[in-house]
């Protein structure tokens, strides 16, 4: 395979990543993918497992799901709990793993060797550190870590594309650039990160970037575009304005002056003109955000808490989402004013109310939106996003 996806097996065992205990507080995100495919870094969970094991993996995820992340089952099966984030010790310990052998760490099921679902009861205690994701918020807190480990992983032994001569840069050696990309007038500081420029990506004129920064294959930096790290932008994405230590998964568009901190957005979303996101409360206390697990906003530890957005909402211009909001699934977000701090999937509307934002409607939206990308919406993801309107009915039962 092309760059640094290539695979060979290192072994016999067939590789499983499943859903960790805790896949509920990864929603909204969660609702449309399995774990494996969360970005953190510069790669997906599932794309840093591939690269680790040298092998493919398949998935085992909730039942609506599987249609598009099929399970692969032989007799030699080793199941990785997705919400584990790989390194080389850990990957060697689990390729060590003997039939019947479950990996611990710090009481939770990281690994296990079975030919079926079946955890065995052989626990063997990892006691060295582990990167591993609890919240949906650890995929910008964690983020700065993730992506100096991807850095390291795909770039060593390979060269960078050669840097534009007017492209003002500080570290160059920490700036790596894949075939194709393009980088017009910009500044690019790598002192505080590693700055990642994907194939085929593009940073145009007067951008200014503090690493550390990942733009996946086929995004861009529009005009004037400032980016604080640890930032993550994912694949065919548009962004622009300013952004502080924020993950786009990919497919999604910030095309314009606005600021975004310490937020995750997911794929196939628009943010409209000016639309700023508070990260920070005016009295400076914790932020509490919407979870799906208890049902009430819990507590984060985190003082700069933004935006959780799920896939195919959308807000138009002008909008401010307050400190630590969560939308769901297929919203659209529009108007005056703060809208609510959690807004379910498939609402319409903003702070004056919202009502149900009907499924036929909201698939018109999304095949225009993906034809844009020459990409059509697929069957099995069209049943997909009927499943979370259904799972999401209660939350929209007041409107």
């Amino acid at each position: 395979m092309e760059g640094f996806f290539y695979f060979y097996h290192m072994s016999e065992a067939n590789f499983i990543l499943f859903d960790g205990a805790d896949r509920v507080n990864f929603l909204p995100l969660t609702f449309t993918r399995p774990m494996a495919n969360l970005r953190i870094g510069i790669l997906t969970i599932r794309e840093k497992w591939e690269v680790h094991l040298r092998s493919a993996t398949s998935t085992l995820t909730e039942q609506y799901l599987q249609s598009k992340h099929p399970l692969t089952l032989t007799d030699n099966n080793i199941w990785i709990n997705s919400q584990c984030l790989p390194n080389s010790k850990l990957v060697t310990t689990i390729l060590s793993l003997k039939t019947n052998q479950t990996l611990l760490w710090n009481g939770v099921v990281v690994a296990y060797h079975s030919s079926d679902q079946t955890i065995p009861n052989e626990f063997i205690e990892f006691n060295s550190e582990v990167v591993f994701l609890n919240q949906v918020y650890d995929l910008f807190r964690l983020n700065e870590e993730a992506l100096q480990s991807d850095f390291d992983l795909i770039t060593a032994g390979r060269k960078s594309e050669e840097l534009p001569k007017h492209v003002r840069t500080t570290r160059p050696e920490n700036i790596f650039v894949e075939p194709g990309a393009q980088i017009g007038h910009a500044v690019l500081n790598a002192s505080t990160g590693p700055i990642y420029i994907g194939k085929n990506a593009e940073v145009m004129d007067g951008c200014l970037v503090r690493g550390g920064l990942s733009l996946s294959e086929g995004s861009v930096l529009k005009m004037g575009a400032k980016i604080y790290g640890p930032t993550t932008i994912g694949p065919y994405c548009k962004v622009g304005g300013e952004v502080n230590n924020a993950v786009f998964l990919g497919y999604s568009n910030k095309g314009h002056d606005g600021f975004l901190g310490n937020s995750v957005i997911g794929e196939w979303c628009n943010l409209g003109a000016d639309t700023n996101t508070s990260n920070l409360k005016n009295n400076y206390e914790e932020v509490k955000l919407w979870n799906y697990k208890s049902l009430n906003f819990a507590k984060t530890g985190l003082q700069f808490c933004g935006l959780i957005l799920g896939d195919h909402s959308k807000c138009g211009i002008n909008t401010m989402f307050n400190t630590g909001t969560v939308v769901g699934v297929s919203a659209n977000i529009f108007g005056s004013g703060f809208p609510r701090n959690f807004v379910p999937s498939f609402s319409w509307g903003g702070n004056s109310g919202f009502q149900v934002y009907h499924f036929a409607k909201a698939m018109v939206v999304a095949r225009a939106v993906m034809a844009r990308r020459g990409l059509e919406l697929s069957e099995i993801d069209e049943n997909i996003l009927q499943n979370v309107f259904d799972q999401t009915a209660n939350f929209r039962s007041s409107f």
